[in-house]
């Protein structure tokens, strides 16, 4: 393979189909796979590669596709007529950067297990053929039906590619089909685009034909094999959830060989961005959405579920634990099962093992969080902070009603209301005198008996 492409190419990623087969108001390419849309994971693999620039070709009134894709540029298809009309979409946005690169690649939205290696594999494809204009992906599938099929000449060049319904018993046969994707001169790309036609029976233009073009112009086609799981294409729910299956196996891997042990991997599930790190250990039964960095010897038991979170070196999460964007837990903390954490920092050492919940706080190392204490951050209009010192302690169903301050070595009661300020190293205790009544439960025992009976 030729050395890294960096900055000698350009890229167009098609992404301006709506989904209608998945029966969706959201476009296809927003669709997520392992918490990322699937348009984020092409850029990514492309951005590894460092293109001179990117453009998403996307359909009109797609405000929230631009957003996703920022900073690619973006360039709109309005109305669909095709793969070649979106590529001839592209052609503003590019104008400044084809006099600066060697190829283009056109790639698409709705690949998202496509790899850097893939791509850079392909633009070598290109550059090594010495005289091609165009490098066709290729893909052998385990069903070659519905694809097109890649038809090689003798000399090993692609002669044509022929769509499924139109290919003869002989075409039909060949195993080679499309796979979509394709690197081209950029010194040629918009010469042979402006040439497509329509003549078909949807009257739209087919980016397949430049191959038909280019070597009616005495130019040379090549083909290099693909995977095809990374350059099929997500139609349907039914595809979608077979690509999160696969990219789940990838990330499972990939952790792991990193030096993570997932104790059921098919059960723990990750996001694109999941960092796991040396000697984490994963139980069964874990999801982990975007965001989410683990250190070094944290151990994540069963049935968790954390997102946005940050979780320090040899942490103890769960079971049962959920761990909301924001959530901070430094080195050695514990938080237990049912307890719940949104935008807080727990200090070194802190525990909070049982049904507690802690949103917009700051708790101090050391300190101990009784089951069922919870931050009441909401007042019904605003959200207000908890701050609680170090080596505090915290006693059982207690409320601390933000915004509030319980200061260094203080201790609450359990079953307190806390609405102020507690001082350091201090008692709290807010509760009702316990009375003792004799003989009140015989009474009403005896009364209720006689009530039951009339």
């Amino acid at each position: 393979m030729t050395s890294s492409p960096s900055g000698t190419f350009a890229a167009i990623v098609l992404a301006a189909g709506e989904g209608s087969r998945m029966q969706s108001t959201l476009p296809k390419a927003l669709h997520e796979v392992a918490g990322r849309p699937m348009v984020r994971h092409v850029l990514a693999a492309l951005e590894a590669l460092g293109p001179a620039a990117t453009v998403v070709v996307l359909g009109q009134n797609r405000e929230a596709a631009a957003a996703a894709v920022a900073p690619a540029s973006v360039a709109i298809q309005h109305p669909p007529r095709g793969t070649g009309d979106a590529v001839r979409a592209a052609r503003a946005a590019l104008q400044d950067a084809i006099p600066r690169v060697t190829d283009v690649v056109v790639l698409y939205g709705d690949t998202p297990l496509l790899q850097t290696a893939t791509i850079a594999q392909l633009l070598a494809a290109r550059r090594e053929s010495g005289t091609a204009a165009v490098a066709v992906a290729g893909m052998r599938p385990v069903d070659p039906t519905p694809y097109g099929r890649v038809v090689l000449a003798a000399c090993g060049e692609v002669e044509r590619i022929v769509e499924a319904r139109d290919a003869s018993p002989e075409e039909a046969a060949i195993t080679l089909c499309n796979g979509g994707i394709m690197a081209v001169a950029a010194e040629h790309l918009f010469d042979l685009v402006d040439r497509i036609g329509d003549n078909n029976a949807k009257r739209e233009f087919y980016l397949t034909d430049i191959v038909a073009i280019a070597r009616g112009r005495g130019l040379a086609v090549t083909h290099v094999e693909l995977p095809a799981e990374e350059v099929l294409g997500v139609n349907t729910r039914a595809e979608l959830a077979q690509a999160e299956a696969l990219m789940q196996e990838r990330l499972r891997a990939r952790a792991m060989a990193e030096g993570a042990t997932l104790i059921a991997p098919e059960t723990v599930f990750l996001s694109a961005d999941t960092r796991l790190g040396r000697d984490v250990v994963v139980e069964p039964n874990v999801v982990f959405g975007p965001g989410v960095g683990v250190a070094d010897g944290a151990r994540i038991r069963s049935f968790s579920h954390l997102d946005g979170a940050a979780v320090g070196e040899g942490a103890i999460v769960g079971p049962y634990a959920r761990l909301r964007p924001g959530a901070v837990l430094e080195r050695e903390v514990h938080v237990g099962n049912f307890v719940e954490v949104k935008a807080s920092r727990l200090g070194a050492g802190a525990k909070a093992n049982h049904l507690s919940y802690l949103g917009d706080s700051d708790i101090g190392g050391g300190t101990n969080i009784g089951a069922g204490t919870i931050t009441c951050n909401y007042d019904g209009f605003g959200k207000h902070r908890t701050v609680i010192g170090g080596n505090a302690f915290i006693g059982s169903n207690t409320a601390l009603v933000a915004p509030v301050s319980i200061g260094d070595g203080a201790v609450v009661g359990a079953g307190s209301v806390i609405t102020k300020d507690v001082e350091a190293d201090s008692l709290a205790v807010e509760r009702s005198e316990q009375k003792g009544i004799a003989g009140w439960a015989k009474r009403f025992r005896e009364r209720m008996t006689r009530k039951a009976a009339e």
